[in-house]
């Protein structure tokens, strides 16, 4: 494929949109608010693309996906720049977030109710910053079977909710992280910050995390910064591009 220049396709926050050859190719970065899929996203704003800017016919997608409970930068790729999703998704990630120690739940994350209990009486600030040692370099990681990854097929979730999940088979993944320090202490909560390869469930960190300090933890808050060199300061937030783009519609 042509050596491009990604950065003379990107739309970022406040960028002139009635200029943008949307067909041709576009990347625009969205501040994924919570409580919406990445899916969500990507409906909604090809539902304004082609109809409110009468495009037909326009190809959408987005360049990583984040859970709906984790806010933060989402790239979406647009015409001829879906091309260029792989690439993309290659890119390391950044993320803040929030454990909360001394409980798990099934889905390794605030989605799902708590299943288990577990002291943390003998968890001191010095354990919590020796443990994250463990968790840098290249690892192996188990990905949550709350997830949409594919088993025979399906996504993982679905077996869940159907009460199958033992039927499903979990395999680890190799994963990369190359930095991994907490930013605040006050159990049981510890709040982080990460940058990581492809492929990586901060999820799964949070309960591996927890596992290797004796106890437990689940993931109560996630929002990711910056992929690459793209971040989500750059990026529109959703309401945002909907009020630019119904204001271009109306210009005389």
């Amino acid at each position: 494929m042509k050596s491009i220049d990604l950065n003379d396709f990107i739309v970022r926050s406040g960028d002139d949109l009635n200029a943008i050859d949307w067909p041709t190719g576009a990347i625009l970065l969205i501040d994924k608010p919570l409580n919406w899929t990445s899916f969500d996203v990507v409906k909604k704003l090809r539902f304004i693309l082609t109809k409110r800017a009468g495009v037909k016919k326009l190809k959408v997608g987005h360049a990583g996906t984040l859970d709906p409970l984790a806010s933060g930068l989402l790239i979406l790729c647009v015409g001829k720049m879906t091309k260029r999703i792989d690439e993309l998704q290659g890119m390391p990630k950044t993320y803040t977030g929030t454990f909360r120690l001394g409980e798990t739940t099934p889905s390794y994350d605030a989605e799902t109710e708590v299943d288990q209990v577990f002291s943390i009486d003998h968890i001191n600030e010095e354990l919590l910053i020796k443990t994250t040692e463990q968790f840098k370099g290249i690892l192996q990681q188990n990905p949550p079977v709350f997830s949409a990854l594919k088993f025979k097929g399906k996504s993982m979730y679905k077996y869940v909710r159907a009460g199958k999940g033992d039927q499903v088979e979990i395999k680890s993944r190799t994963i990369e992280i190359s930095y991994f320090n907490l930013t605040n202490i006050e159990l049981p909560n510890v709040d982080f910050e990460l940058d990581c390869g492809k492929g990586t469930y901060v999820r799964s960190l949070a309960h591996d995390y927890g596992q290797a300090l004796n106890s437990g933890a689940y993931l109560t808050a996630l929002r990711r910064t910056q992929i690459g060199d793209f971040n989500v300061n750059k990026g529109w937030g959703l309401d945002q591009f909907v009020e630019a783009f119904d204001d271009l519609i109306r210009r005389p």
